[in-house]
């Protein structure tokens, strides 16, 4: 029994019936919650082949307290209601002890009252619009202030750009986030008239209206720049229209919060060379822990083609920082795992660490990435890592917030009136 078990702890998840595991403890079972099938499936079945590439490893070290670990995979087919619905699944049906899934902020949402309600636990893994901080969620992705307002900053300083294009998708995390850009642009100085707002739809494809309002903006001969929360396949017909008119990364920057390795793969990067992206990490960065992820991830696959990139990083992250939570804990239970969790801190893939804070959220650095013609990028600026602020300083409403879930055991603690806003926020 020993030898079976010893070998299919080296082999990753594998479903046996009930009893199999007897004498060496059942299997704990965590469950993966991307779509592998609809819009979203090219950039989260990358995600889902992360996690069970971490079940695969961890296996082979021993497991989880002795036991060995099981990755219970579910398809809610880029649909967000399903999401909760896949989520409710995971938790009543297969009992798993966390889940690692979602990347869209609508599909996570979806999940929130589900796993607020049966006091589940996930890890998401995207950078985000920020104003929430749930006690059943470990936010791994960037927070506005680990990702859209230095990269604001950058544009702003390095760039010298004067006048802004704020193109997003039209859902909750372009809005939010442009909310806040917006705000934080006019604190500094930016007059409204000098500021463009868009929201287009999910696989929007006629682009040369907004280029020509964009080229517009800087008539007056002031510099423009694009911040774009564009996402999925929208992005190709937006460059090849910048393109088309004659707009180059020299003329008009674009800094992009949802373009990373992934997206790039495959595709003709002619018309994107010298435009930017701002993440937390990037394939380039040359550490020793990364060239030992690229070489794990490529073994994994089967495939050298395979590219890395940032949600990849955070699922990684969260995925020690919550083994490392249950060891210490000695328990997989949520309410064990969240008062072990905050302090704990796991090696990032850029040479630093990331913290877990009292918020939930992560210390991550930011990193500027220009786009090279291979799809990757020449990182031309990385930061110290910043503490993840669940709530921006940059919208009245939200300033006066904080959350301290071990110390108050409040996502939202007005500072003012000293008391917990029960109610989350509608951004």
């Amino acid at each position: 029994m020993k030898t079976i078990t010893k070998l299919l702890m080296l082999t990753g998840a594998i479903s046996l019936p009930p009893g199999a595991w007897a004498q060496e403890g059942e299997p704990i079972k965590i469950g993966v919650l991307h779509s592998l099938s609809g819009t979203m499936a090219i950039s989260e079945t990358t995600l889902k082949d992360t996690v069970l590439m971490m079940v695969e490893q961890q296996n082979a070290k021993g497991g989880v307290l002795g036991r060995p670990l099981e990755a219970v995979v579910v398809d809610p087919a880029s649909d967000w209601p399903l999401f909760a619905e896949k989520a409710r699944e995971l938790l009543t049906v297969s009992e798993v002890d966390a889940i690692f899934g979602c990347w869209t902020s609508v599909s996570r949402k979806s999940v929130l009252p589900v796993i607020e309600e049966l006091n589940g636990l996930l890890f998401y893994p995207v950078q985000y619009e920020g104003e929430e901080s749930s006690k059943n969620v470990i936010y791994t992705g960037a927070a506005p202030n680990q990702q859209a307002i230095p990269a604001v900053e950058y544009m702003t300083e390095e760039l010298g750009v004067e006048k802004w294009a704020l193109l997003g998708t039209d859902y909750v995390y372009p809005r939010t986030t442009n909310n806040i850009l917006e705000s934080y642009l006019k604190d500094q100085g930016v007059a409204a008239g000098d500021i463009f707002v868009n929201y287009t739809p999910f696989g929007h494809s006629d682009w040369s209206k907004i280029v020509s309002d964009v080229v517009a903006l800087g008539a007056d001969g002031k510099k423009v720049g694009v911040v774009s929360t564009i996402n999925g396949d929208a992005n190709v017909g937006f460059y090849k229209e910048l393109a088309a008119a004659g707009i180059s990364a020299d003329d008009i920057p674009v800094m992009a919060f949802s373009v990373g390795e992934e997206e790039l793969s495959g595709l003709d990067t002619g018309n994107l060379v010298g435009h930017l992206a701002a993440w937390n990490y990037f394939q380039t960065a040359e550490t020793d822990e990364n060239a030992a992820f690229i070489e794990e991830w490529h073994k994994s696959t089967g495939d050298e083609s395979r590219v890395t990139n940032d949600p990849m990083e955070a699922t990684m992250l969260g995925f020690n920082l919550w083994v490392q939570a249950v060891e210490k804990a000695g328990s997989t239970e949520t309410d064990a795992v969240l008062d072990a969790i905050v302090g704990l801190e796991v090696p990032n893939l850029t040479g630093s660490t990331a913290t877990v804070l009292p918020n939930h959220h992560l210390t991550k650095p930011v990193l500027i990435g220009e786009i090279r013609d291979d799809g990757q990028f020449d990182i031309v600026s990385e930061t110290d890592p910043v503490p993840g602020d669940a709530w921006t300083d940059f919208l009245p409403e939200s300033a006066v917030l904080d959350a301290d879930w071990p110390g108050k055991e409040c996502g939202m603690f007005n500072t003012k009136t000293g008391s917990c806003v029960q109610v989350q926020s509608n951004y």
